[in-house]
């Protein structure tokens, strides 16, 4: 199947970022991305025009996955809104230098949430080992390519288990009763794209382990939304501190005063920024 946008995309910048998650079956020489589906197939996506003019071609998909593809990908939105926006903006410079760059979804909802719970206050080398060791004990590999263990899996088993993987006891205990919450039908995580961002975050911080960072990395990089701000993270903070030439980080008030000029693509200065420290 062939698809082409009407709107500039850099599909290369995005393989780059994808790239960063060894999890992730990028092939940036082939300009492809393999997409493990929730059907259990496993899709292609692979470039075949320029920055431009996009276009692609999907393999090994159905046609009843191509609108999530679609979705997951960012193909179904146009970007020119936001480059227009932000041509107004401080941040111009930045989004002129990675014109094109879309925000792409995780490839599971249950598999982002258990990322961002994962990735809790590491580093981002230690996060990303601890996010391989979880999925590759306890999930399936098919074509190559990692799926996320299904969260019936992972409630049946004891913090012990997970601490053989060198989890935390806490956040051994944060997975498992997250997973046992899903698994129980207790919380439907397709339900919340029902729901405004924050109505999501009020419903997920009810859980252990899920406080306002877990849940805005959630609603950017599980659901798409467009318009968050995570002000506690170390790396966006990182970036403003280089971007606005100061010595020391800024502090989430002096950040809070940009929000005005950056909504409601919030999550888009989020990526962009990241990317310009990545």
């Amino acid at each position: 199947m062939r698809m082409e946008l009407p709107f500039a995309y850099d599909f290369d910048r995005a393989l780059e970022r994808l790239s960063l998650d060894p999890l992730h079956a990028v092939d940036l020489s082939d300009r492809s991305v393999r997409i493990p589906m929730p059907e259990g197939n496993v899709a292609k996506v692979k470039a075949k025009g320029t920055s431009e003019s996009p276009v692609f071609k999907i393999i090994d998909a159905i046609e009843e996955q191509m609108a999530l593809i679609a979705d997951i990908m960012h193909f179904n939105r146009s970007l020119e809104p936001v480059m227009d926006h932000f041509r107004g903006t401080s941040l111009a410079h930045l989004f002129e230098e990675h014109k094109g760059t879309p925000l792409i979804r995780e490839f599971s909802l249950y598999g982002s949430l258990m990322k961002s719970i994962i990735h809790q206050q590491l580093n981002l080398s230690f996060a990303h080992t601890l996010t391989s060791r979880f999925v590759q004990t306890y999930g399936e590999q098919k074509e190559g390519v990692w799926f996320y263990p299904a969260p019936e899996t992972i409630a049946q088993l004891d913090p012990v288990n997970l601490r053989e993987l060198q989890f935390s006891t806490r956040k051994a205990e944060y997975v498992i009763g997250l997973s046992r919450a899903i698994a129980s039908g207790e919380l439907v995580l397709e339900d919340l794209a029902k729901l405004e961002d924050d109505e999501v975050t009020a419903r997920l911080v009810h859980y252990r382990g899920i406080g306002p960072w877990t849940a805005q990395s959630f609603l950017m990089f599980g659901m798409g939304r467009p318009n968050l701000f995570p002000l506690a993270d170390i790396g966006l903070q990182n970036a403003l501190k280089i971007q606005w030439g100061r010595p020391e980080k800024p502090k989430a008030e002096e950040i809070l005063l940009h929000l005005p000029e950056w909504e409601p693509y919030l999550s888009y200065a989020s990526l962009y920024l990241w990317r310009s420290v990545e």
